[in-house]
């Protein structure tokens, strides 16, 4: 039912059972014809640890979805999709579906280390070129993906539009790059949510001045109008308790 609804752009809420946590994760494929969704994540905290331990077969109480607004896919023209970390999964599927409206799609990713890197040979097949980078120098560009973002503006490439999704302070710099060029830029942003029906009212982000609800007005906002300071500092708030719950187990 979620594959037959699901767009770019869009995510779900799982719960692995009836005394877990709810979170949101973005939907990186699906397969209409299977009825299957892929969703790609990280164990950095216990839902996720939990989540990575389940095998073939196993179930999950709760998969609500497709959530959020869908990224409008038409012909831009020449569009540059970054992902940082596990964000090369929220710009996999954004890239596949530009490039089948016929537009110029450069992609870059970026890590940690190599080891981090996810999806590359998936995003080099439906990329026009694709860019890596690693923050230690183990593979591609020794450096941030907004190295490569200014490099392709130095170069006088017209861009047409901005993807990126990745940590808020990549985020962050990525519009501060594209700013000063006045270049449509687009950040999927990763507040902390609950419910996703704009409910609980977690999510919000300041955009343009203004209270937005990441799940029922994102999760896609414009980058130039997003207060991400703001936002760095909402996602300080469960530190403690999410130290608490793996430790507890």
């Amino acid at each position: 039912m979620v594959a037959k609804k699901a767009k770019p752009g869009q995510f779900i809420i799982l719960r692995i059972d009836e005394k877990g946590e709810r979170i949101p994760l973005t939907i990186a494929d699906f397969d209409v014809q299977k009825g299957t969704i892929t969703i790609i994540f990280q164990e950095v905290g216990k839902t996720t640890k939990r989540l990575g331990n389940l095998n073939e077969g196993d179930q999950i109480l709760d998969f609500a979805g497709p959530l959020g607004n869908p990224i409008e896919i038409k012909r831009y023209g020449r569009v540059v999709c970054i992902g940082g970390g596990v964000g090369a999964a929220s710009i996999y599927l954004k890239v596949k579906e530009l490039a089948k409206a016929r537009n110029k799609v450069i992609s870059i990713i970026g890590a940690r280390t190599k080891e981090l890197l996810i999806l590359e040979e998936e995003l080099q097949k439906i990329s026009d070129e694709l860019y890596i980078t690693t923050d230690d120098g183990s593979k591609g560009h020794h450096g941030f993906v907004t190295d490569i973002l200014q490099k392709l503006i130095d170069e006088r490439k017209n861009i047409d539009l901005v993807e990126a999704v990745g940590p808020v302070i990549m985020m962050k710099a990525v519009a501060n790059v594209t700013r000063p060029h006045n270049i449509r830029t687009i950040v999927s942003l990763n507040p902390i949510m609950v419910d996703g029906t704009g409910m609980c009212g977690s999510c919000r982000v300041r955009v343009d001045g203004e209270t937005k609800f990441t799940c029922v007005d994102g999760p896609e906002f414009d980058a130039h109008g997003v207060d991400f300071d703001h936002l760095m500092t909402r996602l300080q708030r469960y530190l403690t308790e999410e130290k608490l719950a793996l430790v507890l187990g």
